[in-house]
């Protein structure tokens, strides 16, 4: 929980931080010493500012992402304990043991020096503990799907009985938390951009686990895609399916809060009207439109008829729309009170610096 909420504290604060950074640095090394930059609030200062946030989101999300694969990495899993491939046998798995047993048995630890054989004592227990899973298929089903958390589930003995414990302590709480979080979303004004697709994410993580958890085989896109991948052009070691599901579920988590970050760069639609036309409002708004149409007629032909004397001359007509323009001027701009004294005051500064006798 507490690594969860410095994720969205995270992605909350630093995000605009970097942003703000980044846009000052692009301006500094884009525009010339004495160019005028863009002011906060100007159009293209919004568009680059929009343009630069998504890099930095998009960004943060595949270092998250690489954050809980290393994460995942770290912890590892008893087939790297034991420096085996998900696909090896049983007896694969017990003669690794033996080996590595006869290596690092604590009894070879000399017991002057505590620390040394208390790190001896504590790794030769989890290859133990390695061996007895791995080397039970009903263990070894329930860890490549759940992970290690299975060791504490000492009442369970049938693969059922794995499953129904994993699903009601992992699964359930996690898939009904999260629609019931939807759920409550959909009905405010909150996070509305991006909905569907979290929906969708969800509905695909569901689907994603549901599959890997159920089936006896691991599922395809772990044995064709991504394992294949990580052998061929990384030092990756082999994910287990419980990693994919681990991996599967802080991408959803990630993406929804880089939904939320990037519904405020997109404009929100408006929101439409509850009302219901009657029809009398109907009738007026019919009637509206016919009043218009038919002013917009009778304009076009009084002006028509206005300029009939001037038709087929062109130096006519030029002096007509001078005289117009001349006359729109002199009784209509120049008459309305704010141009006159904004007028008045242009003169008023240009007379100051006159002489005495110019100034009245």
């Amino acid at each position: 929980m507490s690594s969860a909420i410095l994720s969205y504290a995270g992605w909350a604060f630093l995000p605009g931080l970097v942003t703000g950074w980044l846009q000052s640095i692009y301006y500094g090394t884009t525009i010339r010493a004495g160019e005028p930059k863009p002011q906060p609030g100007s159009p293209r200062y919004q568009k680059h500012r929009r343009a630069i946030h998504m890099i930095v989101i998009i960004t943060y999300l595949f270092y998250t992402l690489y954050e809980a694969d290393y994460w995942v990495r770290q912890k590892g899993d008893f087939y790297q304990d034991l420096g085996l491939s998900p696909e090896a046998g049983e007896k694969a798995v017990k003669s690794r043991f033996r080996r590595l047993a006869a290596l690092y048995h604590p009894d070879k630890i000399s017991t002057e020096d505590p620390v040394a054989h208390s790190a001896a004592e504590a790794y030769f227990v989890n290859l133990k503990s390695a061996q007895d899973t791995l080397s039970d298929p009903v263990k070894r089903f329930a860890y490549e799907r759940f992970g290690p958390d299975v060791l504490k589930w000492q009442h369970c003995k049938t693969i059922r009985d794995y499953l129904v414990t994993g699903i009601q302590t992992s699964s359930l709480p996690l898939y009904a938390g999260s629609g019931f979080f939807l759920g409550i979303l959909s009905f405010t004004s909150y996070l509305q951009w991006g909905r569907f697709w979290r929906y969708l994410a969800l509905a695909s993580l569901f689907i994603l686990e549901y599959h890997t958890i159920t089936r006896p085989y691991y599922p395809p896109i772990l044995t064709k895609v991504f394992n294949p991948f990580l052998r061929t052009f990384t030092a990756h070691a082999p994910l287990v399916p419980f990693q994919l599901v681990l991996l599967a579920r802080k991408a959803t988590f990630t993406l929804f809060i880089a939904f939320s970050q990037l519904g405020g760069l997109f404009p929100q639609p408006l929101p439409t009207s509850t009302t219901t036309s009657t029809p009398h409002d109907l009738q007026q708004l019919a009637r509206l439109e016919g009043i218009a149409k038919t002013t917009e007629v009778e304009a076009s032909r009084l002006i028509a008829l206005e300029m009939a004397p001037f038709a087929g001359d062109e130096s006519g007509q030029k002096e007509l729309r001078g005289r117009v323009k001349e006359w729109l001027v002199n009784n209509t701009i120049r008459n309305d009170p704010e141009v006159r004294d904004a007028m008045g005051r242009a003169m008023g500064k240009r007379r100051l610096g006159a002489p005495a006798g110019a100034r009245a």
